[in-house]
C-alpha cells in the first residue's frame, strides 16, 4: 500500500508485537498517528506491566516522522530548525495546513502552507 495512512491503535499494536504482514506494509506508505491514537497508547502503556519500556516505544514511534523529515532534508542540503521539524511533523500527521510566516517551511515535503 503506498500512500499516506492513518493508523488505528490495533495497528500500532500489531507493529509493536512484529507482525511482519503490518510492518511490510509500512515500507511504502507514509504512516499518521492521531493524538487519539497516542492517548490510547500511552494509556494503555501506563497500565501494562511493563509500562516503562512501552512508553519507550511509543515515543520511538511517534518520532520517526519527525526522523524521516529531518533526514529528507538532510539529504537536500536544506535544513530548518529542529522545533520547526516537529511542527512540521505534527502538520503532515493530520493532513493540516500549516500557516506561518517562516518560509523555510516550504523546504518540507507534502506540508502545505499558509502565509498569515
Amino acid at each position: 500500500m503506498a500512500g499516506r495512512v492513518l493508523l488505528d491503535t490495533n495497528v500500532i499494536i500489531a507493529f509493536f508485537s512484529g507482525e511482519k504482514a503490518v510492518s511490510q506494509r509500512f515500507t511504502d506508505a507514509e504512516v499518521l498517528v492521531s493524538s487519539t491514537v497516542l492517548g490510547e497508547l500511552y494509556y494503555g502503556a501506563r497500565k501494562s506491566a511493563h509500562a516503562a519500556a512501552n512508553i519507550t516505544r511509543i515515543e520511538q514511534f511517534a518520532s520517526q516522522l519527525y526522523g524521516r523529515i529531518r533526514d529528507r532534508l538532510r539529504l537536500k542540503g536544506r535544513p530548518i530548525p529542529e522545533n520547526d521539524i516537529w511542527i512540521a511533523a505534527v502538520a503532515l500527521q493530520h493532513g493540516l495546513p500549516l500557516a506561518t510566516r517562516d518560509e523555510h517551511f516550504n523546504k518540507v515535503d507534502g506540508l502545505r502552507t499558509e502565509n498569515w
